[in-house]
């Protein structure tokens, strides 16, 4: 009998090469749906698993909950071709030359790239595909492209034979993977490739979290990418039928396995924001345990970026009435919120109250104060905040205050103040971690001479990368890592960039300054988002996968990554807290 058929000698292979089957990225691809059946043109899965990945394929269900549930097992994702989109998806009215739609597809396809896009899981869109990314994520499909002249995309060829040429953007990531490839033919500016566009339905605008990098000689667009992560991509061709589509899937499957690997690591480590503001946000009636879009924190965001922890801070406009009051307010509704909640949220105090939370599943908040100007100058007022369980306390904001000067103020005390010296000491015996984020470099050396512990600065970047007050020097740096403290870097534009609009790559820079001048053992990271803070590639919490990402591809270890992820600024906190009287 012929070997074809000796089925038991494979699963012989499969139980004597290795114990376990190694470990690929899972992808998975969006079915086709027609006759009643959920289909799949079989040049997807062999694609993927060429590139060494494991297709699974995806019903058209709307079902969130099922959605949801599918993604959780994904590492990435294909949204495969098909019938075109129907246009009242986009309020549109279809037009007479509208080609053939699919409705059981779009809404469920709709859902899933929104739901992906959310969580940075790497997508790739392939000629439907490319027009769910626009119609999914703020971009816009010409219903029908018949009655563009001379256009070229033939709908009669066999799927495998290439029918025209598309130009690539030469700094994109098509780019990259077809730079000196015997498919591609170089010209000055950009260089093509041979594909086989077939659709009627054309992406006429990619929005503004995609751009083009290839058109057509008809000048329709062929592929976008993500402004924002480097994992999204569409095509208007069929990669999966040609000979020169793999390094396509290649592509995607290395995305994906970058992917699993971080959100395996965050399993692993404990992640923890040390500054956020969200609960000034309260009073407009933000639902924290909704995907609230008036927030950049919330839980489902935190869930989506596998973040475990925030500090969250009283902010105190300067003066405000009722100042302890006012910071009483903003704990109990935290407090109501995490009452209400507990089964996805706990509060902490500890290090290990952090990591008692993230063994039980849940999310943690700390608690802190952003600005001194809630003790309204009364000592008292510093045991009653750390009997409520702070963790920390700003002195100062973006003015002097009764206890020391304030970068943006006026040296009203030439640094700290007699109050801000008694302020500090008692912090040092109710262990109450000292945060000069905000302070004057005067008031910043007169409290790290006073504080018989390591103080923090809970947001705070580089001035030599970004000359703002609000930064620290190299000097200061180093005299903060001297003492045994941490400087988190902030997500604040304005504190990683002079000019124009920062990115990931901004916050990566002032990362790797401060771990050359102060070492690894002193860094972190605090967003400050809802506080104005937030950037291109890390702009909420659902982003913070990509923050690991880069630290990965900067090949540090998962001791350093756990470092800066929290591990530092907890072992000043846990030194702190030992210290109390």
């Amino acid at each position: 009998m012929s070997n074809r058929f000796d089925w038991q000698s494979l699963l012989t292979k499969a139980y004597t090469s290795f114990p376990e089957a190694p470990q690929k990225p899972v992808i998975g691809i969006t079915g086709n749906y027609g006759e009643l059946t959920c289909k799949l043109a079989e040049g997807y899965y062999k694609s993927i698993v060429r590139a060494g990945g494991v297709p699974v394929i995806i019903p058209p269900l709307s079902d969130t909950d099922v959605i949801i549930n599918t993604l959780e097992q994904l590492d990435g994702l294909v949204l495969s071709g098909g019938a075109d989109y129907d246009p009242r998806y986009a309020g549109e009215e279809p037009w007479p030359t509208l080609g053939t739609i699919n409705e059981e597809r779009d809404l469920p396809e709709l859902l899933i790239t929104q739901l992906a896009y959310n969580r940075q899981i790497p997508i790739l869109g392939i000629c439907r595909g490319i027009q769910t990314l626009a119609m999914a994520l703020g971009g816009h499909v010409r219903q029908d492209i018949s009655d563009i002249q001379d256009h070229n995309h033939s709908q009669e060829e066999d799927r495998n034979i290439p029918t025209h040429t598309v130009s690539i953007e030469k700094d994109s990531l098509l780019y990259s993977m077809y730079n000196g490839s015997p498919f591609s033919t170089s010209h000055s500016s950009s260089f093509t490739i041979a594909v086989n566009s077939f659709h009627h339905q054309a992406v006429d605008k990619p929005g503004p979290r995609f751009r083009i990098i290839a058109r057509s000689d008809d000048n329709i667009i062929e592929a976008i990418e993500s402004t924002e992560y480097k994992s999204i991509m569409g095509v208007q061709w069929h990669p999966e039928c040609l000979e020169n589509g793999q390094p396509i899937f290649s592509w995607l499957v290395k995305e994906a396995t970058c992917y699993r690997e971080t959100c395996r690591l965050h399993q692993r480590i404990l992640t923890l924001d040390t500054h956020c503001d969200t609960p000034m946000w309260f009073p407009k009636n933000v639902d924290f345990c909704s995907r609230d879009n008036q927030v950049l924190v919330d839980l489902h965001k935190m869930t989506e970026g596998h973040q475990d922890a925030t500090i969250m801070v009283a902010y105190l406009p300067q003066p405000t009435a009722h100042p302890r009051a006012f910071a009483d307010a903003i704990f109990d509704k935290i407090e109501a919120i995490v009452a209400e909640n507990s089964q996805y949220i706990g509060l902490a105090r500890t290090p290990d109250d952090l990591w008692r939370n993230k063994h039980l599943g849940k999310k943690s908040i700390m608690l802190g104060i952003e600005n001194g100007h809630a003790l309204d100058g009364k000592i008292e007022n510093l045991y009653h905040f750390a009997e409520r369980g702070i963790v920390y306390m700003t002195l100062c904001h973006n003015g002097d205050n009764d206890i020391c000067d304030s970068a943006r103020g006026s040296q009203t005390h030439n640094g700290v103040s007699a109050f801000g010296k008694q302020v500090i000491q008692e912090m040092n015996r109710l262990g109450i971690m000292v945060d000069l984020s905000h302070a004057h470099e005067k008031s910043f050396y007169d409290a790290l001479e006073m504080s018989r512990q390591p103080i923090v600065c809970s947001h705070s970047s580089c001035r030599a990368l970004c000359d703002h007050p609000r930064n620290l020097t190299d000097d200061q740096m180093r005299a903060l890592a001297a003492k045994g403290g941490v400087m988190q870097v902030t997500l604040y534009n304005g504190f990683l960039v002079k000019d124009g609009q920062a990115t990931i790559e901004d916050a990566m820079r002032h990362l790797d300054h401060a771990i050359s001048v102060m070492g690894i053992d002193h860094v972190g990271l605090g967003t400050d988002f809802d506080g104005d803070g937030g950037i291109c590639g890390l702009a909420s919490s659902s982003e913070l996968l990509n923050f690991t990402r880069q630290l990965l591809e900067r090949q540090f270890s998962e001791q350093d990554i756990q470092k800066i992820w929290g591990s530092n600024f907890l072992r000043v906190m846990q030194e702190v807290q030992n210290m109390k009287d």
